[in-house]
């Protein structure tokens, strides 16, 4: 397995994937300690002075672990940045990163090439969200350390194109790290996606359905209820295309098979307020294609063993 220097072995080459609203110091620490990268959207430590509170209780809380477990696994964790113009936060909870040497920035939205230089100052890594060719090589360009190839069928905003396509288009010139999104819930689906020459998984809805999320148990209990058929795309609640359940489309009172068109312009990362006001995040649910194989709301912990074990024995069956 080709893993960046500055990353340690993992127990299962997962990173969990940034949940807006969802992700939260208690399921980042959870994923950590249990051998997966665990990450969160700066976005969600709100008021602004949150970010810093939210910092020291994750680094603080993986160190006091470590100390007590000194052969236990632990993953790094990792910060999620949105490089839009509405987001009026980002010079400022970068600095926030930095005093704490964040160990993995992922940035998502535009190429990062002016955040780039910064994170390579602290020692940080900066992975990218890509949904096509054209997006990875303007990443790459931007002197990212890895890409995270989101393909049809992720949770949230996602791209159309199949994880065997992007991934092998991609392969063409790039050797560095990826990681593959796209209805990934199981370990069966992690070996896959190293299969096909990804790194890691990326895995976020399984993630919701944990006790630990910040969400709505009503949320996490239509996310057990749903299968791929109750997962609608679209791009009208945020202006860029996602993947929605469409239960909850319709609980909020609207049609779920018309729904108008909207644009890009539609995005709004104003302060911290963003959950208060981008409602698509607040009362329509996103989650990926996998739902179906998710049948219950367990702890992280126990939600990374089963698919540690699950991972095991299929590359045992394969081997």
């Amino acid at each position: 397995m080709a893993w960046p220097s500055a990353l340690p072995h993992l127990s299962l080459p997962v990173i969990g994937a940034p949940l807006f609203i969802i992700s939260n110091p208690e399921l980042v620490v959870a994923q950590c300690v249990n051998g997966v990268i665990g990450a969160f959207p700066a976005l969600n430590a709100r008021p602004p002075d949150s970010l810093d509170h939210w910092l020291a209780r994750i680094t603080a809380e993986l160190a006091a672990f470590k100390a007590k477990s000194p052969q236990a696994e632990i993953a790094p964790f990792a910060v999620n940045q949105i490089i839009h113009p509405s987001n009026d936060r980002l010079r400022r909870d970068l600095e926030v990163c930095a005093g704490y040497k964040v160990p993995i920035i992922i940035t998502s939205l535009s190429a990062p090439g002016a955040i780039t230089p910064h994170v390579h100052a602290w020692g940080g890594l900066v992975f990218h969200d890509v949904i096509n060719v054209r997006h990875a090589r303007k990443a790459i360009d931007a002197g990212v350390d890895g890409l995270i190839l989101v393909c049809a069928g992720a949770g949230g905003h996602a791209g159309a194109l199949s994880p065997f396509a992007l991934i092998e288009e991609v392969r063409h010139f790039w050797d560095g790290p990826i990681a593959l999104a796209g209805a990934i819930t199981t370990g069966r689906g992690v070996l896959a996606a190293r299969a096909l020459g990804a790194d890691f998984a990326y895995v976020g809805t399984r993630f919701i359905a944990t006790t630990e999320a910040n969400a709505d148990d009503r949320y996490k209990e239509m996310i057990v209820a749903s299968d791929a058929e109750g997962v609608l795309y679209s791009p009208y609640f945020t202006g860029v295309s996602g993947n929605y359940l469409r239960a909850s489309v319709a609980a909020a009172g609207l049609d779920p098979d018309h729904l108008p068109e909207r644009g890009k312009s539609a995005m709004d990362f104003q302060s911290g307020a963003a959950a208060e006001t981008v409602k698509a995040w607040r009362d329509i649910w996103g989650a990926g294609q996998g739902v179906g194989a998710i049948k219950d709301i367990s702890p992280a912990a126990e939600v990374i063993s089963r698919m540690r074990e699950e991972y095991l024995t299929a590359k045992a069956k394969l081997c």
